[in-house]
């Protein structure tokens, strides 16, 4: 994780904080400021970007923003902001600050893994927009197999949840079941990577995470644009969706030769859209 700070003019104390595929940023407003009609949010990769139409990522009116769909990769930004007035008046630029995403699991060495790490839902079985067909299609769930299983045809871009009429109003149990040579080295470090590209936005749920058995967490899901029922694609210009991610350590203990299965079951609230889930071998 990467952590910048630097003193601007209109726009105080502008902060860059990264983490996986995204970087928040923030800044405090000055007090003596007049009525604000949005802050203008400029990045660039590799230079510090100037007030040019290029590098424009977003206008905000909230003094914070997150730029998303960074990818798995360690990648690093900079960035500067400019507040404009409601009068048209622009401040003046701000100085720079940078900060640099955290590797995603998904670098490392797949294991079992269902889609790509895109910010994209669109290899998934029904999408973009077909979940009414899901309980005709998953009547009792999923039970995935890497290696043998498709996305497209075996996987649903949806997970529902008990709050989802569409869906029978129940919990519903996602398997993936993955074979391995050997138990890993205890000491190796072994990833659980979920990344969405959208979610319910107030309901979006929790969900229990178990591996061959024992229960290894709830998850609780954050909440999204609920537009990830009709559109799977992040990356998309202006998207509506809000991706997030999910990635936590899974002790290397619970996986054995042969068969395992990771299982995913939702539990509480409403949907969430996939992007890709797997477990991988950290490098």
């Amino acid at each position: 994780m990467a952590l910048g700070t630097v003193t601007a003019h209109d726009v105080g104390a502008l902060r860059a904080t990264g983490r996986v595929a995204a970087i928040d940023l923030r800044w405090d407003r000055a007090p003596w400021e007049p009525l604000v009609d949005h802050y203008a949010v400029y990045a660039a990769r590799g230079r510090a970007p100037e007030a040019e139409p290029s590098a424009l990522i977003a206008k905000t009116v909230y003094p914070r923003f997150t730029h998303t769909v960074l990818g798995p990769e360690a990648v690093t930004w900079q960035y500067r902001v400019v507040t404009v007035h409601a009068s048209g008046e622009r401040g003046r630029l701000s100085g720079v600050v940078s900060a640099t995403t955290v590797a995603s699991y998904a670098t490392g060495r797949p294991l079992a893994v269902v889609g790509s790490f895109d910010h994209k839902g669109v290899e998934f079985a029904l999408a973009p927009n077909g979940n009414a067909r899901y309980l005709a299609t998953f009547p009792n769930g999923v039970d995935y197999r890497y290696g043998v299983s498709r996305p497209e045809t075996d996987w649903p871009y949806l997970h529902p949840g008990p709050a989802d009429a569409w869906a029978g109003r129940r919990a519903h149990l996602f398997t993936l079941r993955f074979e391995l040579d050997a138990a890993p080295d205890p000491a190796a470090r072994i990833g659980f990577a979920l990344w969405s590209t959208d979610a319910h936005a107030t309901i979006p749920g929790t969900g229990v995470l178990a591996v061959n058995g024992a229960e290894i967490t709830t998850i609780a899901f954050e909440g999204g644009a609920t537009k990830g029922s009709l559109e799977a694609d992040a990356t998309r210009p202006n998207t509506p969706l809000k991706p997030s991610f999910v990635e936590l350590p899974l002790p290397a203990g619970v996986l054995r030769a042969g068969e395992n299965l990771l299982t995913l079951e939702k539990t509480e609230g409403s949907w969430h859209a996939y992007d890709a889930i797997g477990v991988f071998a950290a490098g």
